[in-house]
C-alpha cells in the first residue's frame, strides 16, 4: 500500500507540546513513536476521589502501625509454651502465631499503602528522556590518563619499595578478618561434623531408660532408640550432641541381612544406624517389621534396614550412617567407634 492510500488520520503525526502521539514517518519507520496522550486518573480530577484514596493509605499505615505495638505486646505477653487450635491446622505454638500473624500484617499493610499511594495519588505522567552517550569524549579521557599519571609518579611507587610492598601485604591480610568470620556460620568440615560422642568401649544407652541394654533387651522387629554413655539430658551440650549421635537399633533374622559389611558391623542380626535422616536432618521413628524399611516423617525418604539403610525412595540423598557394635564384658552392647560417614544432612555437599 503506498502513502496515498493511507487515511489522512492514520498518516505519521509529530509529537506537539502536550504529549500527543508522534509516530515515525514512512521514510524512518524505527523513528521513536513518541508517547501515547495521558489518561487522567479520577483522583487527579475529583479532589473528593483524592481524599479517599489518602484515607486508604493512612489507613493501611495505621494498621501497621497497631501490628507492631500488637507484635510487640505478644512477645513480651504470651508464654513460650502456650498452644492454641487453629482450624484447620490443628494445635500450634500460640507466640509463634501471634508474631507471625502480627509482623505479616505489619509489614503487608507498609507495602499495600506504599502501592496505593503511588497507584492512586503521586504523579503518573510518563516521561521520556534521550540517552546520552556513555563514553567519555577524547579529551576528556586524555585528561583523566594524564591526571592518573601524574598522580601514579607523585606517589612515588617506584622509588618507595618499602612503602609500596608493606601496602600489598596490608591489603592482602585485610581480607582474612572477613574469612575469619565464616567461623560463625557452625563447625569447620573435618572436626565436629565428622565426629559424634561415639567411640569404641562406648555402651549404647537406652533413650526412654537411661540404662544400658543387653542383646536380650532387644527383640526381633522391635525399635530401639540409643544414646551414648554418658550423655545425659541436664548436659548443656546434649541437644547438639543428641542430634549427631541418635541411634535407632533393630534386630533383624542375620539371613535376613542382604549387606555383607552390615552382617559384619552388626550383633546376632542387631544393627544399629544413625536416627538422623540423610535429607534435612529430621528424626527417624517409623519402623515397618515386615519389610524392615524405616521412614522419615517429614519428607518420607525410606531406608531399607536389611540393606545397608540404602534410600529406596524419597529425597535423601545417602544412605544411614551405620555404627559397628559388639558386646562389652559384661554383656552389654556396646560401640566399636565412632561412625565411619558422617551423620546428617548435605555434608557430602558442605565437603
Amino acid at each position: 500500500m503506498s502513502s496515498q492510500d493511507i487515511p489522512e488520520e492514520n498518516l505519521p503525526a509529530e509529537q506537539d507540546a502536550h504529549g500527543a502521539v508522534s509516530v515515525a514517518d514512512e521514510h524512518d519507520p524505527f523513528a521513536d513513536p513518541g508517547l501515547p496522550p495521558h489518561e487522567h486518573r479520577v483522583q487527579d480530577i475529583d479532589e473528593r476521589a483524592a481524599k479517599r484514596s489518602e484515607r486508604v493509605v493512612a489507613f493501611l499505615f495505621t494498621v501497621s502501625m497497631l501490628a507492631t505495638v500488637a507484635f510487640i505486646a505478644s512477645y513480651v505477653a504470651i508464654p513460650h509454651d502456650k498452644a492454641i487450635f487453629v482450624f484447620p491446622i490443628g494445635h500450634i505454638n500460640a507466640l509463634n502465631f501471634a508474631l507471625g500473624l502480627t509482623l505479616g500484617v505489619a509489614l503487608f499493610t507498609i507495602g499495600a499503602g506504599a502501592v496505593h499511594w503511588a497507584r492512586t495519588l503521586m504523579s503518573d505522567v510518563e516521561i521520556a528522556d534521550e540517552r546520552h552517550a556513555i563514553e567519555a569524549p577524547p579529551e576528556v579521557k586524555a585528561k583523566v590518563l594524564a591526571d592518573f599519571k601524574q598522580g601514579a609518579k607523585e606517589s612515588a611507587l617506584g622509588r618507595r619499595k618499602l612503602i609500596r610492598n608493606t601496602m600489598f601485604g596490608a591489603l592482602a591480610l585485610f581480607p582474612l578478618s572477613g574469612v575469619m568470620l565464616l567461623r560463625d556460620l557452625g563447625p569447620l568440615p573435618g572436626t565436629k561434623l565428622r565426629h559424634t560422642l561415639w567411640s569404641k568401649g562406648k555402651l549404647l544407652v537406652n533413650m526412654n531408660t537411661n540404662l544400658p541394654l543387653r542383646p536380650s533387651d532387644v527383640a526381633v522387629g522391635s525399635l530401639t532408640f540409643a544414646k551414648p554413655e554418658g550423655l545425659e539430658e541436664t548436659d548443656e551440650e546434649f541437644q547438639t550432641e543428641i542430634a549427631k549421635s541418635a541411634l535407632m537399633i533393630v534386630r533383624l533374622q542375620p539371613d535376613n541381612i542382604k549387606d555383607k559389611r552390615e552382617l559384619e558391623w552388626a550383633h546376632e542380626g542387631i544393627v544399629a544406624f544413625s536416627k538422623i535422616c540423610t535429607h534435612v536432618g529430621c528424626p527417624i521413628s517409623l519402623y515397618e517389621q515386615q519389610t524392615h524399611h524405616v521412614l522419615c516423617p517429614c519428607h518420607q525418604s525410606t531406608f531399607d534396614l536389611s540393606d545397608g539403610a540404602r534410600v529406596i525412595f524419597g529425597p535423601a540423598g545417602h544412605a544411614l550412617p551405620q555404627l559397628r557394635i559388639g558386646v562389652s564384658d559384661e554383656g552389654y552392647l556396646q560401640a566399636l567407634g565412632d561412625f565411619e560417614e558422617p551423620v546428617g544432612p548435605a555434608f557430602w555437599e558442605r565437603g
